[in-house]
């Protein structure tokens, strides 16, 4: 595994936003499909839910059920065709790292759980690269060892 990434760079992709043309080109560059933890994929999907939420109490906000829709539908189809692979990982060993890189980083960053959780994942894991539109977890997997893809 050479990649591994986060929600912000999976919603990049599966929407369109402001990283979404250099999401788009990171993974037409990758010669491997996008490994996802399950995870991964439930904060992916989470973040989708919360955006219909948020869209039907203000409109201007988040995206319609049909847009989510059409995102559930695009992700599962790139999982069917094997572009999306999930892979398993010991929880048990991510958290571990986890609380390693939360002790190590979190009081001088600010770090959330659930991004120490995909950092550490990604090392559990063996990934060389995290892919993410994130700053501070940048920060973070650079500091645990990763090379970083995304902004600068």
């Amino acid at each position: 595994m050479i990649h591994y990434a986060d929600t912000s760079f999976l919603c990049s992709i599966y929407r369109k936003q402001d990283h979404s043309a250099e999401a788009d080109a990171l993974r037409e560059a990758m010669t491997e499909p996008l490994y996802f933890t399950g995870l991964l994929e439930f904060e992916f999907l989470q973040a989708i839910e919360l955006q219909v939420w948020l869209h039907s109490r203000d409109r201007s906000k988040g995206y319609s059920r049909r847009e989510a829709n059409g995102m559930i539908a695009d992700w599962e189809t790139d999982v069917a065709t094997g572009n999306n692979r999930i892979v398993v990982a010991d929880m048990d060993a991510v958290l571990r790292l986890s609380r390693a890189l939360s002790l190590q980083s979190t009081a001088q960053g600010g770090h959330r759980t659930v991004d120490i959780l995909h950092v550490a994942t990604a090392v559990h894991l063996g990934a060389r690269v995290f892919l993410t539109f994130d700053a501070r977890q940048q920060i973070l997997a650079r500091h645990a060892g990763l090379e970083v893809a995304g902004i600068s």
